[in-house]
């Protein structure tokens, strides 16, 4: 198969002009030979490239982190990185979902306390942990 333009590569892999060329940017892609006329031509595997790309950042690898990664698997001796990542990557992930369920219970307890304001709420049991923020106390005179 032959070289890829710009276009080509960024309809077969899903993605928009502009990431392309912020992948470029960021050293996530080679820069690409070019054209006499100066269209950039890409090599059939960077499709590929950037599907594993896409698929490690659904995964909840950051851009940097991408960069890293695919930086050790180009090394001649890569190392077990990808593993302790992983590993890194899912400790990470578990913090976020304690914080998003802890979230979603005091979003609930508002719901179900039927609270009409963020400062000056008047039901009678307000569970919002707003009320106390900068205070040592938390509503209804309770101890942090």
């Amino acid at each position: 198969m032959s070289e890829l333009r710009s276009g080509q590569v960024a309809a077969a892999a899903g993605v928009n002009l502009q990431t392309l060329r912020y992948y470029e940017r960021r050293g996530l892609l080679a820069e690409p030979a070019r054209t006499l006329g100066g269209h950039r031509l890409y090599p059939p595997d960077t499709v590929a490239l950037l599907s594993v790309i896409k698929a490690a950042q659904r995964l909840g690898f950051t851009l940097d982190e991408v960069a890293e990664l695919l930086d050790t698997g180009r090394r001649r001796h890569p190392t077990a990185d990808l593993r302790q990542r992983a590993i890194a990557k899912i400790t990470e992930i578990d913090a976020k979902i304690a914080d998003l369920t802890a979230i979603r219970a005091a979003l609930t307890d508002v719901l179900d306390a039927r609270c009409d304001s963020l400062t000056h709420c008047t039901c009678p049991d307000c569970p919002l942990p707003l009320l106390t923020i900068g205070t040592t106390e938390r509503p209804h005179g309770e101890p942090a």
